[in-house]
């Protein structure tokens, strides 16, 4: 029941910060992207590397899986890796990462219960960890545009599934600007400008303009 007298500035404990939020990157691999034809492929890689980005910025912890790396798949996507250059990659034979015990292990290990998921194929290596850690209690978080499925539909249909069974859908600079939430946060200000001029589109040419002529933080 709505009380007015409870009413204050605050912050929805349903929001991901950095301390209740786990990053989990799923099968980002070549084989995977050449089957990719939901969206343009380099779209996929610019969004992915800017989430990525954002983990590192805000100290999220990250958990980076792949699928068959060296017999099927390919390595983890380059630009990927760079940004975690000393992570450990979970390698499994399993398509539902859930059902792998040492990815679910480093899940645990960072004691987050939100997961924000992001991977390809959409409609296979992200519908099914999702479903399962949705049942055991998790909240996940898919993101969108740093994840591709094999046609439009597959995709599309793949998001509504999750939805469905309550997955949240949100997009890479959403996630980025969820963990700021303030401008005045001065200790990642900074890092998040960055991450948007090399990562956001024209967002990010928006903040080169303002900072190049009104001043470096005319951006919030």
């Amino acid at each position: 029941m709505f009380d007015i007298d409870k009413v204050q500035a605050a912050p929805s404990k349903d929001l991901l910060t950095p301390d209740n939020s786990v990053m989990l990157f799923i099968d980002h691999q070549p084989q995977m992207f050449f089957g990719t034809g939901s969206g343009d492929r380099a779209a996929i890689i610019n969004s992915t590397v800017g989430l990525a980005k954002a983990a590192r910025a805000f100290d999220v912890p990250a958990v980076l899986t792949t699928v068959a790396a060296e017999s099927f798949s390919g390595p983890l996507l380059p630009q990927l890796a760079e940004v975690f250059p000393k992570h450990e990659i979970i390698d499994r034979t399993t398509m539902n990462a859930w059902e792998d015990e040492a990815l679910v292990a480093a899940v645990k290990a960072t004691g987050r219960k939100k997961i924000v998921l992001s991977g390809l194929w959409t409609e296979v290596c992200l519908v099914l960890p999702a479903l399962s850690a949705l049942e055991q209690g998790y909240e996940v978080y898919v993101v969108t545009d740093a994840s591709g499925g094999v046609s439009p539909a597959a995709h599309e249909h793949a998001l509504q599934r999750m939805i469905a069974a309550g997955a949240v859908p949100v997009t890479w600079v959403q996630v980025l600007l969820e963990l700021q939430r303030d401008w005045a946060r001065q200790e990642t200000y900074g890092a998040v400008m960055e991450i948007v001029k090399a990562h956001a589109g024209a967002y990010g040419l928006g903040v080169v303009y303002a900072q190049s002529v009104i001043g470096a933080h005319a951006a919030g």
